[in-house]
């Protein structure tokens, strides 16, 4: 079995385009999900160009060394945190849960996090929050109490502050907007936060 990391995996799209190409080039994928994949045989040097190309023309990369790694499964625990856990695991110690999936002390995560992506985990995942808030006031299905208690915010006045601080706007204004400016998943983090 060989592992292979790959950036850029934020959904279950990805994950099935990430499967076809793997199968494309008979790599026999034997599990998939996000930020890695693993494969039944080492690919020799050739098919792993063709797929470095291939994933690399549909918005992916190949991952080849360990702290770039081990950034990429940071984004992708926090992603799996902020848009896909159960609601119940939006109230947990988020630094320890961290810690404890990577087997590192968060402070190194924390460190390693900050030089490499430029801003800290806290206003990464600040970011995803605020992206999944978007969503869910976009959605208009729940109020924003439900979305508070959703996304892992303490009060609807926390959530509300942080929204401000982050948009500019308050979540109810957000959402009386016609268009909506939503950004992709693998592309939050990239402005960072407003200073404070």
């Amino acid at each position: 079995m060989n592992k292979l990391f790959i950036k850029n995996m934020v959904c279950h799209r990805c994950v099935l385009a990430v499967e076809n190409e793997l199968n494309r080039l008979k790599l026999k994928p034997v599990s998939v999900i996000l930020g890695e994949a693993v494969v039944e045989t080492e690919p020799d040097a050739v098919t792993l160009e063709k797929l470095r190309e291939n994933l690399r023309a549909i918005g992916f990369e190949l991952i080849d060394d360990k702290k770039s790694r081990l950034v990429e499964q940071i984004k992708t625990e926090i992603i799996n945190y902020v848009h896909y856990d159960k609601d119940e695991e939006k109230h947990i110690n988020f630094s320890d849960h961290l810690a404890r999936i990577l087997h590192h002390e968060y402070s190194y995560l924390s460190n390693l996090f900050s030089s490499v992506v430029g801003t800290t985990i806290e206003k990464y995942t600040i970011l995803q929050r605020i992206e999944r808030v978007k969503e869910l006031l976009v959605y208009d299905e729940l109020t924003l109490s439900e979305i508070a208690w959703k996304t892992g915010y303490s009060s609807v006045q926390h959530l509300s502050n942080q929204f401000k601080k982050v948009i500019g706007m308050s979540p109810t204004a957000y959402k009386k907007m016609q268009i909506h400016n939503r950004k992709a998943l693998d592309k939050i983090g990239e402005n960072g936060l407003p200073e404070e």
